[in-house]
This record gives structure tokens, C-alpha cells and sequence, in this order.
């Protein structure tokens, strides 16, 4: 029914049922993911009114898994995409998998779908750093454009005492291309 994914990993599509409504995927050397895509695999819908919460779960330093929700999916939306690189050193939150002694390693997390009422999902709050980014494309292309724009003629940058004159060639101030 769900999919996960990492880049640079092969896709897991058979995540560990933990309970008739409950599934959890393994996610090994945690610390080195930056983003999570999770996903419906088309084969089964869920069942009218049902959606998919899901929980971001790591061993903190005492080894005690802290649980983070993330988000949804549902059949109108059935494939999301988690930043959980900030999330390493949250707080936990309340979570339906608490009742559960899912195995805990330390190099080891998990992320678990817990299918539940979908006005139950729009009454939870998932933690703000886990959503990626809403800007569009052509912004944020542009925003990284300029950036390193700017990066490249500063490495070109000299002091007025290290400036040879040559009438041919015209000197830009970097504090113009700032204030531009």
C-alpha cells in the first residue's frame, strides 16, 4: 500500500505492518538523509474517510525513540516529501505508536503511517521544519542564480592597491551588484 524512498537508495515497498493500521519503514545511517518521499503504490486506496498520518521516529541520546509527526497522505494527495534533516534534535510529540516496542538502534530510524480518520489528520499539527519548501522553482532557481553570481565575481574582488590601471577594461564596485 506504501512506498518509501531516499535518494540514492533503492525504494522500500513492503514497510513492517505493527498493527492493523500501523506500518513502519527502517531507515539505516538516519543521520546522513536530508529528505523522506512517502508514497501511495496505487494498488490499494484507503478505505472512504481514511488517510495516512505520518511520524518521523529516532533514538535520542538515551536511546528512547522520540516520534515527530511529519504530515499526511491520502488519496487526493498520495506522495509527500519530508525535509528530516532538522529533525534529529527535536522534541517528540503526541503519536499512536506509543504503545508499541518497535526496536530501537542507534544508527537506525523509522518512518511509521499510522491510517487514521482524515478530520482526525486536519487537526494535527506537524512539526514546521519537516515541510520542504513552498517557494516555486523559478524563484528559488533565481534566488541560487543570483547567489552564485554574486559568489563568482566576488572571487575576482581586488583592493584598490592591488588594481593595475588598464584603460580597456571597467571595474564594478561589489557593493553596487549588493545594492542591486
Amino acid at each position: 500500500m506504501f512506498g518509501c524512498l531516499v535518494a540514492g537508495r533503492l525504494v522500500q515497498a513492503a514497510p513492517q505492518q505493527v498493527a492493523e493500521d500501523k506500518f513502519v519503514f527502517d531507515l539505516p545511517d538516519y543521520e546522513n538523509i536530508n529528505h523522506v518521499v512517502v508514497f501511495m503504490l496505487g494498488t490499494i486506496p484507503f478505505p472512504e474517510g481514511m488517510g495516512g498520518s505520518v511520524y518521523f521516529c529516532y533514538p535520542d541520546q538515551s536511546g528512547m525513540a522520540v516520534w515527530q509527526l511529519l504530515g499526511f497522505v491520502t488519496n487526493e494527495k498520495p506522495s509527500a516529501i519530508f525535509k528530516i534533516s532538522g529533525l534529529k534534535s527535536g522534541k517528540g510529540s503526541q503519536h499512536p505508536f506509543g504503545a508499541m516496542n518497535l526496536p530501537q538502534t542507534p544508527t537506525v530510524a523509522q518512518i511509521g503511517i499510522s491510517v487514521e480518520l482524515l478530520e482526525n489528520l486536519s487537526q494535527q499539527t506537524p512539526v514546521a521544519s519537516a515541510a520542504v519548501s513552498s517557494v516555486d522553482s523559478f524563484t528559488e532557481f533565481t534566488q541560487k542564480m543570483l547567489d552564485n553570481f554574486y559568489n563568482f565575481a566576488s572571487s575576482f574582488a581586488v583592493t584598490q592597491a592591488q588594481m593595475t590601471p588598464n584603460p580597456s577594461e571597467a571595474f564594478i564596485p561589489a557593493n553596487v551588484v549588493l545594492k542591486w
